[in-house]
């Protein structure tokens, strides 16, 4: 079994950077808990978010955390506060969903940080971590220097555009959203010059920089966070021995983990991140599964609220879709309802909560 480690996005480092990007943050603190939140949320409601938190050593410390949190959330008119708990040695003999519904959470809608991901663990020798590879893995970070690829460990925040160069290209070519450029730039502004972020850099034989990964790194734990690669040098193959540098240089710094940071749930071939879960089990590791994303509500009505409101907007969204840009008569009508009715449930569960 593997030991709790710590993440990055329950870090102080994370909250500083949360705060230059405008976010109010909030932190709470007692005997065996800890969280970092924020304020989230618009016209649907405002909730209060702790990313992978709140940290607990036991199913009493995780009560009072959310205690904590949801007297936080009270005092800033929030209608629900979200955690995703990792720690399954809280659970005791109940099964996640079991301990989390038992204390009123509901799943939430919207699932947010990944509730599967491949955690490599650096204790191992470096031997040992290479064997768990496949052969093509272990071929390719040995020998990749003889096709003159070389590797560069950047902590200067403006190298960052060689991430954003490729970024866009290869999030089309392997079909998943990326970050924005300003958000990016911004943690590297901000986790870079501390050593809690670094680039690792790909340069081919005439020293051109083809591609990057960004990783992000907590007090034992690095994560796998973004990753581009230029198409026209594809067949050299460097994007497979840039993960093995990354990982080994996280060894050396003296990390545990490496968590490459989510992959598709149960190898499913039908799920979105299929493709590049196959890319992450290659390096090895083991597959580690978190309870996901869940609701707890601080205000009932409020949160009756937002589930009709997201219920309605899905319906929208979905509305549009089948139109395919050209919105039928029926559809139109629809379209115009729906909005109707979301402003109506709006206006109304604000009305009350006002009294």
């Amino acid at each position: 079994m593997l030991k709790r480690m710590s993440n990055i996005l329950q870090s102080d480092i994370w909250a500083k950077f949360q705060e230059s990007n405008g976010h109010r943050v909030f932190r709470g603190e007692g005997q065996g808990w800890r969280f970092i939140a924020t304020l989230e949320g618009g016209t649907t409601g405002r909730y209060l978010y702790s990313p992978y938190g709140p940290e607990a050593s036991s199913a009493k410390a995780f009560d009072e955390a959310i205690a904590e949190m949801k007297r936080v959330a009270a005092e800033n008119k929030c209608w629900f506060i979200r955690v995703e708990p990792t720690n399954s040695q809280i659970w005791g003999e109940d099964s996640s969903q079991e301990f989390l519904q038992n204390r009123g959470f509901k799943l939430s809608p919207r699932q947010i940080q990944p509730a599967h991901t491949q955690v490599i663990d650096l204790e191992q020798t470096e031997d040992e971590i290479l064997k768990a590879m496949r052969p093509t893995n272990r071929n390719l970070h040995r020998n990749i220097h003889k096709k003159g690829v070389s590797f560069e460990v950047s902590h200067n925040p403006e190298d960052i555009d060689i991430l954003t160069k490729y970024l866009e290209q290869t999030a089309q070519r392997n079909d998943f959203n990326r970050q924005q450029d300003d958000y990016l730039k911004q943690v590297a502004r901000v986790l870079m010059p501390v050593d809690a972020a670094r680039l690792i850099i790909i340069r081919d034989e005439n020293g051109q920089a083809i591609g990057s990964t960004f990783v992000y790194d907590s007090d034992d734990t690095r994560t796998y966070a973004h990753a581009s690669y230029s198409f026209e040098h594809r067949k050299l193959s460097a994007n497979n021995p840039l993960v093995t540098t990354m990982i080994f240089d996280a060894k050396n710094k003296g990390l545990k983990y490496v968590d490459l940071f989510g992959i598709a749930p149960n190898d499913d071939p039908a799920h979105e991140w299929a493709g590049f879960t196959k890319f992450k089990k290659s390096f090895g590791g083991r597959s580690v599964e978190y309870p996901g994303t869940w609701d707890l509500p601080v205000s009932r009505s409020g949160y009756r609220a937002y589930e009709g409101i997201r219920a309605i907007r899905e319906t929208l969204t979905q509305a549009k879709k089948s139109a395919q840009h050209k919105l039928l008569p029926q559809t139109k009508k629809l379209v115009a309802t729906t909005r109707a009715q979301a402003s109506t449930a709006l206006s109304s569960v604000k009305s009350k909560l006002k009294k």
